[in-house]
């Protein structure tokens, strides 16, 4: 009885490990009630991926975005929030990177780029301290908030595109600014000009900034404790309230980078956007899958990157319809979510391999 807690009270990598493994099963199982090879599918998808240059390249560029909405949805965890918010936050950091970067025209790239950035990523960190300072001063549930800011932030990106930064007879903005643009030429080119750009080592930098901050500083204990009990953290002399707002912040200047660097570096124009684009939700996904941590956040990103890209393989090389891939993802984040299923299927095979080291 001992040994069977033991095992089901063990935090480690074998939950999401056994969690993708399953996706991965079921997402199987389902191509073949419908008539499709899983093998070919799965194989179509790596092959699109690491298939070429290109692609790989492109595949990067997929994953950027996602470890940093991951990062923002984590980080917010980590402080006792739930931050449903990183969708909003994306578009808001992304419409005020492109405002600098189309209105600001003339100035020097060593200043327009980073003035860009900077803006982008204050932005969306204010716009998720208001759900902070709303839950901080008036007990609002965060999880609300964020998820009426997402809205509010989509047609007020929307309105600002239309008024103020749209090319003529077109549903997107003028271009942005060449001085403005966060593209790596010289890798593109190795890449086959695939759309390569800093935001992936900010994202990177990012992690490191996540981990260090949190385990690190007094400030990140802070915020820990305040997530783990705000009672005991207040009874500490921490401020509580203040420590919520800047969870808020530094979470949304996450996802505010990942809209920057997606505008700047991607597409260098800003659409009017008939929905949201979807990087902060499956932000929420990556930040589960990664348990929250900085690092398990960057390779739950790479896992989601990769599938997403990939799919178009499936389809291409397999017939398989690419709608098929967001149910293994869905499988992936059921499993990692219902942990009691996952420990009930592994256990078996963890105690007879602990059984044979003894004999």
């Amino acid at each position: 009885m001992n040994k069977v807690m033991k095992f089901f009270m063990r935090d480690s990598a074998i939950i999401p490990l056994a969690a993708i493994v399953l996706g991965f099963v079921f997402g199987a199982i389902v191509m073949l009630a419908g008539g499709y090879n899983p093998i070919t599918a799965y194989s179509s998808l790596f092959s699109r991926v690491f298939g070429n240059m290109y692609d790989f390249g492109e595949t990067i560029r997929e994953i950027t975005p996602l470890i940093l909405t991951g990062l923002a949805v984590a980080f917010a965890f980590r402080a006792g929030l739930f931050n449903i918010g990183g969708e909003g936050q994306f578009i808001i950091g992304m419409t005020g990177a492109s405002f600098v970067g189309i209105k600001l025209g003339g100035l020097p790239a060593i200043i327009h780029a980073p003035l860009a950035i900077i803006v982008g990523a204050l932005l969306g960190g204010l716009w998720a301290a208001i759900a902070g300072y709303l839950k901080a001063k008036r007990g609002v549930n965060e999880v609300i908030t964020t998820i009426m800011l997402n809205w509010i932030a989509l047609y007020l990106a929307n309105y600002t595109v239309n008024h103020f930064l749209l090319l003529k007879g077109q549903q997107r903005s003028v271009d942005i600014e060449p001085t403005a643009s966060v593209s790596l030429g010289w890798l593109s080119a190795m890449f086959d000009n695939a759309r390569l750009h800093w935001g992936t080592l900010f994202a990177i930098l990012a992690a490191v900034f996540f981990y260090f901050f949190l385990w690190k500083t007094k400030q990140g204990y802070e915020l820990r404790a305040v997530g783990h009990n705000t009672n005991a953290a207040e009874y500490a002399g921490m401020n509580v309230n203040k420590n919520i707002i800047k969870a808020m912040f530094i979470s949304g200047m996450f996802a505010g980078l990942a809209g920057v660097f997606e505008v700047l570096g991607v597409f260098h124009y800003q659409t009017v956007m008939p929905a949201s684009p979807g990087y902060g939700f499956d932000g929420i996904a990556v930040a589960l899958l990664g348990l929250t941590n900085p690092f398990g956040v960057l390779l739950a990103a790479s896992l989601f990157g990769i599938l997403t890209y990939g799919s178009a393989g499936m389809s291409f090389g397999a017939d398989v319809p690419p709608e098929l891939i967001r149910i293994v993802i869905g499988s992936i984040i059921f499993f990692v979510a219902a942990q009691g299923i996952v420990r009930w299927v592994i256990a078996p095979l963890y105690f007879k391999r602990k059984k044979e080291k003894v004999v």
